[in-house]
């Protein structure tokens, strides 16, 4: 890891991700037209050069240890219209295009339920 002084990385114009200690980083999904949140997820090195070079979201998998780009079973593939960084370049923001719904209930989007007390309860997409 390089030691890049914080002004560069906070004002600067250069990409200068700053992935955790695990080497990802968050990545947040909206859709282009809604700005719905559909989901977040985590992208790795081999996951952002990917997304980047064929314009449809891929995100390192915690849970299967691996690159997957998001429909890549379902086809409710997200088309990446816009990538943005946070302050820090720990966060990005895919503004997206979605190809059906993006959660893998069939939710439109992974954020379909509230918190009311100590119960879940449904909120209309």
């Amino acid at each position: 890891m390089t030691n890049t002084d914080p002004t560069d990385r906070e004002q600067g114009s250069a990409f200068l991700p700053r992935f955790d200690a695990n080497g990802l980083l968050t990545a947040v999904a909206v859709d282009a037209d809604s700005g719905t949140m559909l989901m977040l997820a985590h992208m790795d090195a081999e996951a952002l050069a990917k997304t980047r070079e064929t314009g449809l979201a891929h995100f390192h998998s915690r849970s299967r240890g691996r690159l997957w780009m998001k429909g890549e079973s379902s086809g409710h593939v997200l088309r990446v219209e816009e990538i943005r960084v946070d302050c820090d370049q720990d966060a990005l923001l895919l503004i997206v295009r979605p190809a059906g719904p993006a959660c893998h209930t069939g939710a439109t989007s992974c954020f379909y339920r509230r918190l009311d007390g100590d119960r879940l309860v449904r909120v209309s997409d």
